[in-house]
């Protein structure tokens, strides 16, 4: 899709001048960390359907996609209709809306397990609010996670998020690392941390602590891990110890729901108590949601004798997102998924074919419409694997540079792709050429690299 620059979208102030105002005012200069740039972020002007426009008038191919959440790419218009009538009638109100029944409605409809559902604003929320109904149900203080897996920034959830060598302990007892500075020591107390995908490791584990976990909470393709997909025989494992000991399973599915037609927990033949949502439930706009088993999330009814967990929201379910989400979550029907996974194959096919042409040692991993590049020859099947030392993180910072700067291509700061419904082949040739010229770009400092033994196979 081609975007047209409007009067509105031409450049009034360089990026760099905005940027010097907005130190004055935003703390680092911007509100989100993950847009941080030296000298200086880009800022949008604009986009449509696969390419952002900035400021300074360039545009770029967008496979980051707003961190996996645009499923549709950018103001899709029939997204973009939608909220403009909903717009016209009120953005928020004191009261309940239809717009939040029919949206519900198709999410219980779309996945099996999703018995009922509650509306909250972010990815983050949802987790929160999955780990705080978890404790009402059980009455118990724990949750365990998979070492390395990002779930948000509630306290509990990104424990051992980013676990280094100095600090991640022994693997048969993994240690509970914070990450933000100064988080009580309670809160690592109440977090039991396993490796994810190993079954023995894990349930020895767990079996430690059984009286005292509320949920085992797992990303069933978590990014931050590898981007590795739980293997059938772990998350079967993880559900039978949970049925055996009192607690739940639940699934952080923020990222993952895109994988298939029902999410990732689609292709498992067991079911998790809650699954936390966000990202491309929004068509775009802020969201989460938390679903699941109907007596579980019962401990949130209004109508309980004794309600086990109060909870709102003043922006919760408002009717723009709720909306927007129903008409994105309608567009990528069954088809459109499969459509989207099968060019996110050929994609990977490309890239594996300009990584021979190249020689590198690289890999690929993912499932469905995403997928994750590593510069080390074979794909990582644990947190540990996947831990990249600084002069890798370097090297991934100076290609995601090149192909920023160069190829004009976005992608997420892992070296991730997030596939959109807007993208087509023409722009999966145009990331394989990108792809191979950055493969080249970095290859002597690569395998100096692995020359230098990093611990790299």
């Amino acid at each position: 899709m081609n975007i047209k620059v409007t009067e509105s979208m031409k450049p009034k102030r360089s990026g760099e001048e905005i940027y010097k105002q907005a130190c004055e005012v935003i703390t680092g200069g911007v509100s989100r960390n993950t847009v941080f740039r030296r000298p200086h972020p880009f800022y949008a002007a604009g986009a449509s359907g696969c390419y952002v426009t900035d400021v300074d008038g360039i545009r770029r191919l967008d496979f980051a996609n707003n961190m996996a959440s645009l499923i549709h790419g950018h103001a899709h218009p029939d997204i973009v209709n939608a909220v403009i009538e909903q717009l016209q009638k009120g953005t928020a109100y004191t009261m309940a809306t239809e717009a939040e029944v029919l949206f519900a409605q198709l999410l219980c409809d779309r996945v099996p397990g999703f018995e009922k559902v509650r509306f909250v604003n972010s990815g983050t929320e949802a987790v929160m609010t999955m780990i705080k109904a978890s404790r009402a149900y059980t009455g118990r203080p724990k949750i365990a996670k998979a070492e390395g897996a990002y779930h948000g920034t509630y306290d509990f959830a990104e424990i051992s998020q980013t676990s280094a060598p100095s600090q991640w302990g022994d693997i048969h007892q993994p240690n509970s690392v914070p990450l933000a500075h100064g988080t009580p020591q309670g809160v690592l107390d109440d977090v039991v941390v396993f490796p994810f995908n190993d079954i023995e490791k894990t349930i020895a584990i767990l079996d430690r602590q059984a009286d005292k976990i509320a949920c085992v909470i797992i990303d069933p393709v978590p990014h931050r891990v590898g981007l590795v997909p739980g293997t059938n025989g772990f998350v079967e494992a993880l559900y039978d110890w949970t049925r055996k000991n009192g607690a739940l399973l639940v699934f952080d599915e923020v990222v993952t729901l895109r994988v298939h037609y029902g999410g990732a927990q689609e292709k498992y033949s067991v079911r998790p108590d809650m699954t936390a949502l966000g990202k491309i439930i929004g068509g775009g706009f802020p969201v989460g949601a938390l679903a699941g088993r109907t007596d579980v999330m019962r401990v949130l009814d209004p109508r309980e004798k004794k309600i086990l967990f109060p909870h709102s929201g003043t922006f919760s379910a408002n009717p723009v997102t709720t909306t927007a989400g129903r008409v994105a979550m309608e567009l990528f029907d069954r088809e459109a998924v499969l459509r989207l996974n099968a060019l996110t194959q050929i994609a990977i096919k490309q890239i594996e074919e300009a990584i021979k042409i190249a020689d590198v040692p690289v890999s690929l991993t993912g499932a469905g419409s995403m997928f994750r590049v590593h510069l080390r020859a074979t794909p990582p099947k644990t947190y540990r694997e996947a831990y990249q030392p600084k002069e890798v993180v370097a090297l991934v910072n100076e290609l995601l540079d090149y192909f920023y700067i160069h190829e004009r291509i976005m992608m997420i700061n892992t070296c991730a792709c997030m596939f959109s419904t807007a993208i087509s082949q023409k722009e999966v040739d145009k990331l394989t050429e990108a792809m191979l010229n950055g493969f080249k770009f970095i290859k002597p400092k690569l395998e100096k690299i692995h020359q230098d033994n990093f611990q790299l196979p």
